[in-house]
């Protein structure tokens, strides 16, 4: 077992991991661990423990770094283990992976090898990006852009409230293009989710099924601050489904289009538009709760 880890996390996450590890080792199961030290390290250090034939690959992070594991080694034998150490871990909620350390763990230990068939973005210029759990164009992708991460590892969560806050004001709503399956649609913000939770464990597409391929696209119509807030209302209390001016629809392909629109991906900065978005040509192994709500 390979544990991949960002140093520079911060020391509460060097403690969590190290729980983490603790457990495993007195289990029989030391790991390796492997460092990254610059963006694209996780995906690499991945892919080539993968074609040296590691058989479990672990990501010790959130939604970003097991995004970037999982694209190295998507394809391969490995599967991927998940110690869910980020901000907001959607997809650790999403597939029902214990917040705690050492059961966290004791899944990796022990867990079901079950699939979810992850998505790839290509741009404009043939550059290809995959994600697990969602994209993302427009009001929450220029948060994330604009995020500064010295306070994220500050503040966490809170880190997002004070840059969507500071986004409401400017944000230009501008106009997106989105094609669905064939059928043109306009929006000013767009998320494609392959799950059904967004910003933590908060509902957003119930129809939504990772383990499967398709997606749920999400197009919001708000065009200015007052949409932005009722959202952001609506988000904590399980209603953002049912927001005025949103509507939910399963897709197989889609195009995103709109002048200099940000892009985000797991939320990681992704660009901008214009993007295609499709399945994966492979479904990719994670390790599970035998007991996990992801279908």
């Amino acid at each position: 077992m390979l544990v991949i880890f960002n140093p520079a996390a911060g020391a509460g996450r060097r403690r969590r991991l190290s729980r983490a590890i603790d457990w495993l080792c007195r289990e029989g199961l030391p790991p390796d661990i492997a460092e990254t030290r610059a963006p694209g390290d996780a995906r690499r250090i991945a892919a080539d423990a993968a074609a040296g034939g590691r058989r479990i690959i672990v990501a010790a992070g959130g939604d970003g770094t097991i995004a970037e594991v999982a694209a190295g080694i998507a394809g391969s034998a490995a599967t991927l283990g998940i110690l869910p150490l980020g901000t907001a871990n959607v997809l650790a909620w999403e597939l029902g992976l214990p917040s705690a350390p050492e059961e966290a763990a004791a899944v990796l230990a022990g867990g079901q090898r079950r699939l979810v068939w992850p998505g790839i973005i290509t741009d404009e210029a043939g550059g290809q990006r995959l994600f697990v759990q969602m994209a993302g164009a427009g009001f929450d992708a220029a948060v994330v852009r604009d995020l500064d991460l010295g306070l994220k590892r500050r503040l966490g969560r809170t880190a997002y409230v004070i840059q969507a806050m500071r986004e409401v004001a400017r944000h230009p709503f501008t106009p997106i293009e989105a094609v669905i399956d064939g059928a043109p649609h306009r929006a000013t913000s767009v998320i494609v989710t392959k799950g059904r939770l967004y910003a933590g464990r908060h509902l957003l597409a119930p129809a939504a099924r990772p383990r499967s391929p398709g997606f749920q696209v999400a197009l919001f119509a708000g065009t200015g601050p007052a949409s932005i807030v009722l959202a952001g209302l609506a988000l904590p209390l399980g209603l953002l489904p049912r927001l005025p001016g949103l509507s939910i629809r399963p897709a197989s392909r889609i195009s995103l289009a709109g002048a200099g629109v940000a892009l985000q991906a797991d939320g990681d900065p992704a660009g901008t538009l214009p993007v295609r978005i499709e399945d994966a040509p492979v479904a990719l192994p994670v390790l599970m709760p035998a007991r996990s709500p992801a279908r």
